[in-house]
């Protein structure tokens, strides 16, 4: 008689750049899981690691204690992201159960090889941001500034280009777990160094263009979701950044106090809701209609030019002398009198025009970025009478 064969436990670890999770216990191809909270913060909900040991057989991901996760909204109707190959990011078979262990997330999925990487959407490593500096900063025309240092020591980078007189910043990772901005950046900086692209060739005749790949380089590699080394969310310290708590905003924020702000775009990621929209400025003091409708005329230029963007679902409209000026799209709007505004995009799917293999994904924000730039370039243009 044989004895009956033992099945070796899968293996989960996350000890690499945005690595995040807690390994509860692991039986078989099952595993028990929570999400650690960002270090000095009470945010909680990036999670990205890998499983090994998988091979063939089909693995169950419990994440729990999600209903005290920063935005619990954000999981009815999320699929996790998956990859083999770190290369293309598909989605898994993902369900919630609110009432199941405070709160569960429950992820299956049949690797085909022995490691599949896991994740709240597809990383953007800080080696491939470096490469990302790099490869634009060697672009014929494009200057490399730094900014600044953050409190881990790393740099705050910017790349500038274009020889015209409208001042335009476009940043984005604020919050690091929102890492579809930066594949907006890969998007929005391969469109601009092309010297081949109309848009761009456009672009940098009119604007000097500033741009801020990720401003919040340390939450990037230690897997925060929404804050940087010390805890703090970058996007509520506009109003009186310190070298202390805030060096990356205070960096940003004097280069732009240096040049003016015309145009500015501040690229983010949304946990709950399943489309592509914009917020703007509404409730600033000095708030104009002249202003305001500079903004709804962008607005209505990118929902004309690609069926991923809409303006019926998004964040609710700040009264009149409400808004809150620690924001950067407030504070920018306020400050130098810009068309400032913040692009969000889902962590789940555009529900408008879904795509079952991915859900939004790193390829599509990079396509955004192209339609947002060429909505800028007819934004600059005077109305027709």
């Amino acid at each position: 008689m044989n004895a009956p064969q033992t099945v070796s436990p899968i293996r989960i670890d996350a000890e690499f750049d945005s690595g995040n999770i807690e390994v509860l216990g692991i039986d078989g191809a099952t595993a028990r899981l929570a999400i650690p909270a960002d270090h000095m913060s009470e945010f909680r909900q990036w999670f990205h690691f890998r499983v090994s040991g998988a091979a063939g057989r089909e693995v169950t991901l419990k994440i729990v204690n999600l209903a005290t996760s920063a935005y619990p909204e954000g999981w009815p109707g999320y699929r996790a992201c998956v990859s083999e190959d770190r290369d293309f990011w598909g989605r898994a078979d993902t369900t919630y159960d609110k009432d199941a262990d405070g709160g569960t997330l429950i992820i299956t999925y049949t690797p085909a090889s022995d490691i599949a990487w896991f994740a709240y959407f597809a990383p953007y490593s800080m080696e491939r941001h470096h490469d990302l500096v790099a490869e634009a900063a060697a672009s014929e025309g494009v200057s490399y500034r730094h900014l600044g240092i953050t409190l881990d020591g790393q740099s705050i980078d910017c790349l500038e280009m274009g020889e015209g007189g409208t001042e335009v910043w476009l940043y984005a990772r604020q919050h690091p777990g929102e890492s579809m901005a930066e594949w907006w950046m890969e998007g929005a900086l391969e469109c601009l160094t092309d010297p081949a692209d109309p848009v761009a060739r456009a672009l940098r005749a009119q604007c000097r263009i500033h741009v801020v790949p990720n401003c919040n380089p340390d939450g990037s590699r230690r897997g925060h979701l929404r804050t940087n080394a010390v805890g703090t969310n970058l996007n509520r310290e506009w109003h009186e950044p310190t070298e202390e708590k805030s060096p990356e905003v205070l960096a940003i924020r004097n280069a732009m106090d240096e040049t003016g702000v015309d145009f500015a775009m501040d690229v983010h990621g949304d946990e709950a809701i399943a489309a592509v929209f914009l917020a703007g400025f509404e409730g600033i003091p000095s708030w104009t209609d002249e202003l305001g409708a500079q903004y709804t005329r962008y607005q209505s230029i990118l929902a004309r030019r690609t069926p991923d963007f809409q303006t019926a679902k998004g964040y609710a409209v700040s009264q009149p002398g409400t808004a809150n000026l620690s924001m950067s799209t407030n504070q920018l709007a306020e400050r130098f009198g810009a068309c400032s505004m913040t692009l969000e995009m889902p962590f789940k799917d555009n529900d408008d025009l879904p795509d079952a293999a991915q859900g939004w994904s790193p390829e599509r924000c990079k396509l955004l970025a192209r339609d947002c730039l060429a909505s800028l370039l007819e934004w600059l243009e005077p109305e027709s009478a």
